[in-house]
């Protein structure tokens, strides 16, 4: 696989393959919510945007960044919601850079939101669909956050076919300023097992797709089909 590896600043043109890259925490935690019952998630552009969505639809589960906030109902923390039931409904999430590059490659043929937990499936996915050549969407850290990279250069390989070992790639992962930001408490609305979470290779089994429904960008969850043939759904 022909694969670029960008931050959301250097994205100059509309990739036709896109998979957005956020470990630490943004799309382990969408991992999260769908195996806790979400039917989708909403990529909200902004706080204001994802308050209003959840003022029309007070049903909805309204998340962000940081410490808990009027009018939010949980925080980006894997650890967090982990234990909430999400059965059948509506996320709307909005973080620092996750939700940004999603958004940034709205108008990508395909766009796939990823992080170790949804390793393997979304290389399957990228295999299924013949991909060949893909745009890579490091969000943290200006494109240099060393978990986005970690993870994208791993998925990267394993839908070109190879047999890379994971190991290299997770300790990166965890010796990253992501991590220790967590770890340290530098970071609000933490809880002591994000770190861990974030780094459960391969946890769920299916993949993420981003694609635009009535004019919002959401997230739903794809079913991969296993090594065997078997299609297992994440929870």
């Amino acid at each position: 696989m022909r694969a670029r590896f960008l931050g959301i600043a250097e994205l100059t043109e509309v990739p036709s393959v896109a998979v957005v890259v956020d470990v630490m925490r943004a799309y382990t935690v969408a991992a999260w919510a769908f195996a806790q019952g979400a039917e989708r998630i909403v990529l909200a552009g902004s706080l204001d945007e994802a308050l209003e969505l959840k003022a029309r639809h007070p049903d909805w589960v309204a998340l962000k960044d940081g410490p808990p906030a009027p009018g939010f109902d949980a925080v980006n923390s894997p650890g967090m919601l982990r234990s909430t039931d999400l059965g059948g409904l509506t996320v709307v999430q909005k973080t620092t850079a996750g939700t940004v590059g999603a958004l940034a490659v709205r108008e990508a043929s395909l766009v796939l939101c990823a992080g170790f937990v949804v390793a393997e499936a979304t290389a399957r996915l990228l295999r299924a669909r013949g991909c060949d050549d893909a745009t890579f969407v490091v969000t943290g850290e200006d494109g240099r956050a060393e978990e986005d990279l970690a993870c994208a250069q791993y998925i990267a390989g394993r839908a070109g076919g190879a047999a890379t070992n994971a190991a290299g790639y997770l300790r990166r992962a965890r010796a990253s300023r992501a991590a220790a930001e967590l770890t340290q408490g530098v970071r609000k609305g933490v809880h002591p097992d994000d770190v861990d979470l974030c780094l459960e290779l391969d946890r769920f089994s299916f993949a993420m797709v981003a694609a635009e429904e009535d004019g919002l960008m959401v997230l739903r969850p794809w079913a991969a089909p296993s090594s065997d043939g078997e299609v297992r759904h994440g929870r």
